[in-house]
């Protein structure tokens, strides 16, 4: 029990750190040299990546867990996570950046936040994973609530873009964040290949093919050397590093209490980014986005939940019989 309280734990903080992720990642883009540059989005998804593994990078040395993830890379379950990385990070994000630059980020939002309910479909499939109808209801309601947040921040459609080459990109993302989730839950199962090895497997993987191979062939190579002697490229180290404890606490989650669990939690980083909006860009939210937050927080943690009595208080009587 003590396990699927801690791993909730781990996914609400997932979430909340996300959250935060992305609205520095919005402040440092729209700082300068990345509020000038066409494609500031995936230079700055480079950028990311690459602090995020320097930082576990340092992190697992630290630790003196390096010699753990070098002989993790010789087993299957290792490969596998090089494989998960490869669709979460350059198929996915890619895929949600190409959406974004063609059918604008209020459609993007809204189509990739299903990537939880194919995980959960792959999960129940391939990991045998589990959901009450109850848990299924809560999960769907919440994405009910994501993508009338969605609809509520949706911008005209995007001059010159190309529709079919949008939905085609944010289909590639739900594809890729969903399998990536639950490839990374099975290589878990695996001792030699524990959360924090998997993450910086995940993350140097991520950080290698976006900056020598889809930054060069995007054409933002130069661009992100560039951008390294700028004040910017210090508040997207910042966002990477609340992205890496992001990761660690959802890896822990995925690892704790499965992946379609995980994942709900997870997504509550849409909510907790309005929040973090208010507070760091002075953004009020409107009535309708405060109703929806509330909705998301909550049925991500009934989805969470196998049992939902486990949240209700326990009663004194109850808590002195324990003890008894």
């Amino acid at each position: 029990m003590k396990t699927q309280h801690g791993g909730k734990r781990y996914g609400i903080f997932s979430g909340v750190l996300w959250g935060l992720d992305t609205v520095v990642l919005a402040i440092a883009l729209a700082m300068i040299p990345f509020a000038d540059f066409g494609q500031s989005a995936l230079a700055g998804a480079v950028l990311h990546d690459v602090a995020c593994a320097v930082i576990l990078l340092v992190y697992m040395a630290v630790r003196g867990r390096l010699k753990d993830t070098w002989a993790a890379l010789r087993t299957r379950p290792g490969k596998s996570v090089i494989a998960a990385a490869l669709l979460g990070g350059p198929i996915g994000m890619s895929g949600y950046l190409i959406a974004i630059d063609n059918i604008g980020p209020g459609l993007t939002a809204i189509i990739s936040t299903f990537y939880p309910a194919l995980g959960t479909l792959l999960a129940f499939a391939l990991l045998k994973e589990r959901m009450a109808p109850r848990q299924i209801i809560a999960l769907l309601v919440a994405l009910g609530a994501i993508v009338v947040t969605g609809l509520s921040a949706t911008s005209d459609p995007v001059e010159g873009g190309n529709a079919i080459l949008g939905v085609a990109g944010a289909l590639a993302c739900v594809i890729g964040w969903g399998s990536e989730a639950v490839i990374l839950t099975w290589g878990m199962r695996d001792e030699a290949v524990d959360n924090e090895v998997a993450l910086q497997i995940r993350e140097t993987t991520s950080a290698l093919v976006y900056l020598f191979v889809v930054a060069p062939i995007a054409g933002v190579f130069g661009f992100t050397l560039h951008s390294l002697a700028h004040l910017s490229a210090g508040v997207v180290a910042l966002a990477g590093l609340a992205g890496t404890a992001s990761y660690l606490f959802y890896y822990k989650a995925l690892s704790a209490i499965g992946a379609s669990r995980g994942m709900a939690l997870n997504i509550s980083y849409s909510a907790w980014a309005i929040i973090f909006a208010l507070v760091l860009q002075g953004t009020v939210p409107t009535a309708t986005q405060v109703v929806c937050c509330v909705v998301i927080l909550v049925g991500t943690v009934l989805a969470a939940t196998p049992s939902w009595g486990d949240l209700l208080p326990r009663r004194a009587s109850t808590i002195t019989d324990d003890k008894a």
